[in-house]
């Protein structure tokens, strides 16, 4: 391969959208999941993020529960592509198809301990691991307290294998006014992680402090 060829497959790569999997587990917190949905719709409307998603069999329950409506149907009016559990012909089933990142929020115990122990008996676990065996972008949104000991020892398992747990803690330095501006503060540090610019983002040191000193 010559290196005009290489800069090349560079530049294409850099012009591809992000192909980024969605996955929605049933713990609470589902407003996250909500807000991280309408985040990576609008930059995929830029053409920045590809976008599909798989839910655990309890994660339309809850949402149902904390949200009203039907999860699917959300993402499908949306134009999101769901993967049920069991269909492990979704692209992101396998490293190969190069998806390049992936979020579970809100993500329960359960899913945490499935992934930390490499048990990949469905699509949204076998995701998970496709994310660690590639050493990709894989971001765990942790929602429960209090720890125990067992939940603790699974997510240093999952940071260790190369997972961002990233719980969804909301910071309150920016002094949101609004629920939907609390749940933006862990939407912001998501995306982020995820390499997606968030819209409206306020940033310690830039906006932030500033204001808080005047």
């Amino acid at each position: 391969m010559t290196q005009a060829t290489r800069t090349g497959d560079l530049a294409n790569s850099r012009k591809r959208p992000r192909k980024i999997v969605l996955a929605i587990t049933g713990a609470s917190g589902s407003i996250y999941a909500q807000a991280v949905i309408a985040a990576l719709v609008a930059a995929r409307s830029s053409g920045e993020v590809q976008l599909a998603a798989v839910l655990s069999q309890s994660a339309g329950e809850v949402w149902s529960h904390e949200l009203g409506g039907d999860v699917r149907e959300h993402l499908r009016g949306l134009d999101v592509p769901v993967f049920d559990g069991r269909d492990y012909s979704a692209p992101f089933a396998s490293g190969s198809a190069r998806w390049e990142a992936m979020v579970v929020v809100p993500c329960s115990m359960s899913a945490i301990a499935k992934i930390a122990h490499g048990i990949s008996d469905d699509l949204l676990s076998r995701a998970a691991d496709v994310m660690l065996k590639e050493r990709r972008r894989l971001v765990l949104v942790a929602r429960e307290t209090p720890l125990s000991m067992i939940h603790l020892e699974n997510m240093l398992t999952v940071t260790r294998a190369g997972a961002v747990v990233l719980p969804a803690t909301p910071s309150f330095y920016a002094r949101p006014e609004t629920k939907e501006a609390i749940v933006d503060t862990v939407v912001t540090r998501i995306l982020d992680q995820l390499g997606v610019e968030p819209e409206g983002a306020k940033r310690w040191g830039d906006d932030i402090h500033q204001e808080s000193s005047r």
